[in-house]
C-alpha cells in the first residue's frame, strides 16, 4: 500500500513540475499543501471490529484510533494554464471513494480560452452541496447525512466564467453521479453558481441532471438534483445553511411509472467563545421516502417498503492551538423515523444512534 502511495506522490510532483517547465508565461506559481486528520470515535451501533459504521465518511470506525485522511496537493497556475493534482490516503477514501482510483482525490488541467473563461478537464471534487468533504472545511467534523448522499467526486469537463469578482459560473459535462468511470453511455450535466453579496455573506446554487440507469435496463431514471446554500461569517458568528431537492423519473414506490422526490437540509452555526475556542451546533434532516438515493431501508406501519427518513443534531467544541490546526470534540444523535430500526445496540435493533468524535487536524501552508 505504501509503495503505491509513494509512486503517486512522485507522479504528483513530476506532473506539476513538468507543467511548470513547459509554460513560459511570465506570471506563474506552484504550491504544495498537506493536510492530515486523525480521530477516535465511539458509536452505539454494534458492528464488527473492522466494519465501517452506517453512512461512513468522517471517523467511520467505532472504538478505534484512526486516520481520516492524509492528503498531499499540488497546484500550478499561470496566465494561460492551471493544474491541480491531489492524492489522499486514510479511512475517508477507503470508505467513500472510487475503488479504481482510490488514491486520486482530484487530477485536472485547464486552459484559459479567453478573458474570464477557463476550460478544465479531468477528475474533480464534487460541485454539489453546502458542506465540504473534510473537517477543516466545515464547522463540524462529521458531515451530515444529506452530504453523505450527495456526490463526493466526478469526472468530466468544466467551463468556468467569472464576469466579475462577485459572481462565478461553472458548467459541467460529467460521466455521472459520484463516478469517475461511466456506468452507461449517457453523459450528465451540472451547474454551479456562486454570488458574493458582501464580505460577510455569499449564496449559491448547484444542480445535477443525468440518468444512471444501467445500460441493459429499458426503464429510464432521469435525475434532477438541486442544492442551494448560504454562508455567513461576521465577528464571532459563522453560519452555513444548505437545502437539497431531487426528482427522479420512474422511481415512485406506489407507482413505478411515476416520478419520485426527496429533500434534505443542514444548518450549522459556530460561535467564537474565546480567541482559540469555538462552540458549534448543527441540525440536519433527510427525507427520501421512495429511496431514490438511500435505497429501501425498512417497512412502514402498513408493511410498505420505504426509503430513509431521518433527523439529527450535533453539538461540539473546538480548540485551535494555531491558525492551521484544531482539536474537536463533538457528539451527534441520529434518529430515524418510526419503524426504521437501521441500527443495532445492546442486543436489539433501534432507530437511534449516538456518536462521539475526537478529531485532531493540521495543515500547511
Amino acid at each position: 500500500m505504501l509503495k503505491y502511495f509513494t509512486q503517486l506522490l512522485f507522479l504528483t510532483t513530476f506532473t506539476s513540475f513538468f507543467a511548470l517547465a513547459q509554460d513560459t508565461t511570465s506570471h506563474s506559481s506552484f504550491a504544495i499543501s498537506f493536510y492530515a486528520d486523525a480521530y477516535f470515535a465511539y458509536y452505539t451501533d454494534s458492528l464488527g471490529l473492522y466494519q465501517y459504521q452506517k453512512f461512513p465518511s468522517i471517523s467511520p470506525r467505532s472504538e478505534q484510533f484512526g486516520l481520516n485522511v492524509a492528503m498531499l496537493k499540488a497546484n500550478y497556475t499561470s496566465d494561460r494554464l492551471r493544474s491541480t493534482v491531489a492524492i489522499h490516503y486514510g479511512d475517508v477514501p477507503r470508505s467513500t471513494w472510487s475503488n479504481t482510483f482510490n488514491f486520486i482525490q482530484e487530477a485536472n488541467a485547464g486552459v484559459r480560452l479567453c478573458k474570464n473563461f477557463w476550460l478544465d478537464a479531468g477528475f474533480f471534487r464534487t460541485h454539489v452541496g453546502a458542506e465540504g468533504l473534510f473537517p477543516k472545511e466545515n464547522i463540524t467534523s462529521s458531515v451530515g447525512v444529506p452530504t453523505y448522499f450527495e456526490p463526493y467526486y466526478e469526472a468530466g469537463l468544466k467551463l468556468s466564467y467569472t464576469p466579475c469578482s462577485q459572481l462565478s459560473l461553472n458548467l459541467f459535462a460529467l460521466n455521472g453521479y459520484n463516478l469517475f468511470e461511466d456506468n452507461n453511455k449517457k453523459k450528465s450535466l451540472g451547474l454551479l453558481a456562486t454570488y458574493t453579496i458582501n464580505d460577510h455573506l455569499s449564496v449559491g446554487y448547484d444542480n445535477y441532471i443525468g440518468d444512471e440507469t444501467p445500460q441493459d435496463e429499458t426503464v429510464k431514471h432521469l435525475r434532477f438534483y438541486n442544492n442551494a446554500f448560504l454562508n455567513f461569517e461576521k465577528n464571532k458568528i459563522k453560519i452555513v445553511m444548505g437545502a437539497d431537492f431531487c426528482v427522479q423519473q420512474n422511481s415512485s414506490i406506489d407507482n413505478p411509472k411515476e416520478s419520485a422526490s426527496m429533500y434534505s437540509s443542514v444548518f450549522a452555526i459556530r460561535y467564537m467563545a474565546a480567541s482559540k475556542f469555538n462552540v458549534y451546533a448543527r441540525a440536519e434532516i433527510y427525507q427520501d421516502h421512495n429511496g431514490i438515493l438511500s435505497g429501501i431501508v425498512a417497512l412502514d406501519d402498513n408493511l410498505n417498503p420505504v426509503g430513509l427518513k431521518l433527523w439529527g443534531a450535533t453539538l461540539g467544541a473546538e480548540y485551535k492551538p494555531t491558525g492551521n490546526s484544531y482539536i474537536r470534540l463533538e457528539g451527534r444523535e441520529l434518529i430515524a423515523s418510526g419503524q426504521q430500526n437501521i441500527f443495532y445496540w445492546d442486543g436489539k435493533y433501534t432507530n437511534q444512534r449516538t456518536e462521539v468524535l475526537l478529531n485532531i487536524g493540521v495543515w500547511f501552508p
